[in-house]
């Protein structure tokens, strides 16, 4: 696209899943007052992460995406942002184990405040609202005043996101992520499961893993090396997005530095609309999320307007296509790519795709959709000479009754006992490490072929 971009350009392009708000002037005067307020990243952090994405795509590390649907600004408290790094940190580790590489971290946290929506109106007992797009947007609750977007929430947003990363940065900085014990871990679940031995394998390996690196070292491993922990989330609400999209000195570019790294949903891809316009002007890595409607030729098209230099660690390709699509989806988009010469990372949501309602109206999603949708991931990139460079998961640290499955075996009647989301289902804790620990096993298993 040789068309000049600038932070607002998005402005001139169709707009799917925009926003109505009913008072311009508070709108515009909000946007104004986020476009001072301080940086929540900062630009040699985004810089640094689209190096890591790059050795990732040359299989030299390994991206672990994962955290809320949708977050919650009620669930802005110190105990859910620790379980949220806690489970995302104790993954890694696994998969550093399954992987024998790096893994890169990047938390769904700290600015998932909006989601897209297939309906824009919801109706109860003959009463049409708009529908809860995100807190960034409008509230929960079902009423006229709760529904109508208020720009003030893209302060209060704001707020959220810098105590967020602000809590998380002392975290990381104060040693939260000590690997010295992961026999300590909760892993009362394993007693469920048929893989119960093999976990407990694993974990007894990582921990004389550790012991030996510190022995060789003489000193203890979090005195060697801290852990990197970047935000990320969906660029959905663009007027948002530009509030924070800034010129940083001694760099080239405009950055977005409200996260790391930002993705385009598969409902807003269009390559002529606003959010591939806003998208391929920005410097940070960014994502984008594709599903069955895609055709190889829409894509190849997107990848050439959102890379067209083809640099390394710039694109992020996150496939959705449920367990029983991806077969037939995901062959002809990598062959596709594969005659373009572009270079992208591939990575797999097996979220999404896999979504299914209930007959008593409660969305779910089963864990073992989840992990076959993942293991033919694997194995199609594996066939085609690809590389799977990461997952993306909707997953929680508490432990929540979204999804079924498992190796406690969740059922649809179990979902009640303690159904959270106001959006999409999540993994809980236990079934998120177990599928740490089962794509661990894949690989090793693989690995030793």
């Amino acid at each position: 696209m040789g068309s000049p971009w600038s932070p607002s350009s998005w402005q001139t392009k169709p707009i799917e899943q925009a926003v109505q708000y009913p008072d311009p002037v508070a709108l515009e005067r909000v946007l104004q007052e986020l476009s001072q307020l301080p940086p929540l990243v900062t630009s040699w952090e985004i810089e640094r992460l689209k190096t890591e994405l790059a050795e990732a795509t040359m299989g030299k590390r390994f991206l672990l995406q994962g955290g809320d649907c949708s977050e919650s600004f009620e669930d802005c408290r110190a105990e859910t942002i620790v379980n949220k790094l806690k489970i995302l940190l104790k993954m890694s580790l696994v998969l550093v184990y399954g992987t024998g590489c790096n893994v890169i971290r990047v938390g769904r946290i700290a600015g998932q405040y909006a989601k897209p929506r297939t309906s824009l109106t919801e109706t109860r007992n003959g009463l049409t609202l708009p529908s809860f797009r995100g807190w960034l947007i409008n509230r929960p609750g079902f009423s006229q005043q709760e529904r109508t977007p208020d720009p003030e929430l893209m302060l209060r947003g704001y707020e959220r996101a810098a105590l967020t990363l602000n809590f998380i940065r002392g975290l990381v900085e104060g040693g939260f992520a000590d690997f010295h014990h992961p026999e300590f871990w909760d892993l009362a679940f394993v007693e469920h499961s048929a893989y119960a031995e093999e976990y407990r394998r694993i974990v007894q390996a990582i921990g004389s893993s550790i012991r030996f690196l510190e022995t060789i070292a003489g000193r203890r491993l979090d005195e060697i090396t801290r852990v990197e922990f970047y935000i990320s989330h969906e660029g959905l609400h663009l007027p948002y997005e530009q509030a924070q999209t800034r010129q940083v000195p001694r760099r080239t570019g405009w950055y977005n530095l409200s996260a790391h790294f930002l993705w385009i949903g598969d409902r807003t891809r269009n390559p002529q609309g606003a959010h591939v316009e806003y998208f391929r002007g920005i410097a940070n890595p960014i994502g984008v999320k594709i599903g069955p409607s895609i055709s190889p030729e829409e894509l190849v098209e997107l990848v050439r307007i959102l890379n067209p230099q083809n640099e390394l660690g710039r694109l992020t390709l996150i496939h959705r296509f449920g367990v029983s699509r991806i077969d037939t989806c995901l062959p002809p988009l990598i062959e596709a790519i594969q005659r373009a010469g572009a270079v992208v990372l591939w990575c797999c949501d097996p979220m999404h795709g896999n979504t299914v309602t209930t007959a008593t109206g409660r969305k779910t999603r089963s864990f073992d959709d989840i992990l076959g949708e993942l293991e033919r991931a694997f194995d199609i990139h594996r066939r085609l000479c690809s590389h799977l460079g990461g997952v993306h998961f909707e997953l929680t640290g508490e432990n929540v009754t979204e999804c079924t499955g498992g190796a406690r075996r969740l059922t649809e009647q179990d979902l009640d006992q303690n159904y959270r989301t106001d959006m999409d289902p999540r993994l809980n804790y236990e079934q998120a490490l177990e599928m740490a620990f089962l794509i661990a096993s894949r690989l090793q298993r693989r690995s030793n072929r």
